[in-house]
């Protein structure tokens, strides 16, 4: 899979408005069979666009905790071990990282907890300060809208177009804008493994 055509597009949308849709119903909007539908979303997953399926939940309604935005201040080359801590929280439902390398979650935490709960998740080694800001409300309404909308070349960071190439290297799939960037990222990728022995 190279590149997406309007119809995986549609497809993305469709799930992503409602991720229990059936492959029937939607195959019926794409004018597609069901295994056809099947077959193209197999190659979402495998090629990365689709991550997962999950559902929204409203914890609002569950009354679990005080809504907070929290901002990290981390140290240079921290964020991705943060980002992790975080990930693994069940109190966090989002994590993003800024250009700045800070990190912001959106969390539910106890009323007087938030210092603890960070020190118990994160840690104070981690991060070099943090901001709490309390929420009033959440909208969060996941889509596909971009009109170019392309796989990322694991190599150099380029667009992948259809003259682009996909390989499996150490079981993993990769896109690659072009045969150089495949073969200068494999080259890498043995070398690593060869030192790793």
């Amino acid at each position: 899979m190279r590149d997406l055509d309007e119809t995986d597009m549609e497809i993305l949308r469709m799930l992503a408005a409602d991720g229990r849709r059936s492959y029937s119903d939607i195959g019926e909007a794409v004018d597609l069979s069901a295994p056809a539908v099947s077959d193209r979303v197999s190659r979402l997953r495998e090629s990365g666009v689709i991550r997962r399926f999950t559902i929204d939940v409203d914890r609002s309604t569950l009354r679990a905790g005080t809504p907070v935005l929290i901002r990290f201040a981390v140290p240079p080359g921290g964020a991705g071990e943060v980002r992790e801590a975080l990930r693994g929280s069940e109190a966090v439902e989002h994590v993003f990282t800024t250009a700045d390398s800070d990190v912001v979650a959106y969390a539910r935490v106890e009323d007087e907890a938030v210092g603890d709960w960070v020190v118990a998740v994160v840690g104070v080694d981690a991060i070099e300060d943090y901001d709490v800001d309390l929420v009033s409300d959440v909208d969060w309404t996941p889509s596909v809208r971009a009109t170019e909308f392309a796989l990322e070349c694991a190599e150099c960071g380029n667009s992948v177009t259809s003259e682009g190439v996909a390989a499996r290297v150490g079981g993993t799939l990769y896109h690659f804008c072009c045969p150089t960037c495949e073969a200068s990222f494999a080259e890498r990728y043995e070398r690593l493994e060869e030192g790793a022995t």
